[in-house]
């Protein structure tokens, strides 16, 4: 199984950790850092990646809810077969903090994943990818 991260670029440790745990797992996971290269076109990229992929980890954090190109993809995985119940939304830190009204609208109606990205968050990684396989 192929899985997208989408992630705000602020936050590509957390992403890099994140991918570096999937895969570890077992699971192929699909990262933009390794898979654009200087001079591609992000944009085909990231769209081939995303029709490659089975699957998307959204790594919700508050810069995430301020990026375009993540509510891209959320909105891309919620029109494709392929991403039922394989659309993975995890939630980074404290949610409370999140304002609701920015939330994305369909977390609301899917199970979530919290991660406490505090160096202690071995479980909730186990977590993520016990849900992909689970899923495939």
């Amino acid at each position: 199984m192929k899985v997208f991260i989408s992630y705000a670029h602020n936050d590509e440790r957390l992403a890099a950790k994140v991918v570096s745990y999937l895969e570890k797992a077992g699971l192929d996971a699909w990262y933009d850092k390794r898979e654009i290269m200087p001079g591609d076109n992000w944009a085909d990229k990231i769209a081939q990646g995303l029709k490659e992929s089975d699957a998307m980890v959204v790594l919700l954090t508050a810069n995430a809810l301020d990026s375009e190109s993540v509510r891209r993809d959320i909105d891309y995985a919620l029109s494709q077969k392929p991403f039922k119940r394989r659309l993975i939304p995890v939630i980074v830190g404290d949610s409370e903090n999140f304002p609701s009204h920015r939330i994305p609208w369909i977390f609301n109606h899917l199970q979530t994943i919290k991660l406490v990205d505090n160096g202690k968050d071995e479980e909730q990684l186990e977590q993520i990818a016990q849900v992909l396989k689970d899923a495939a």
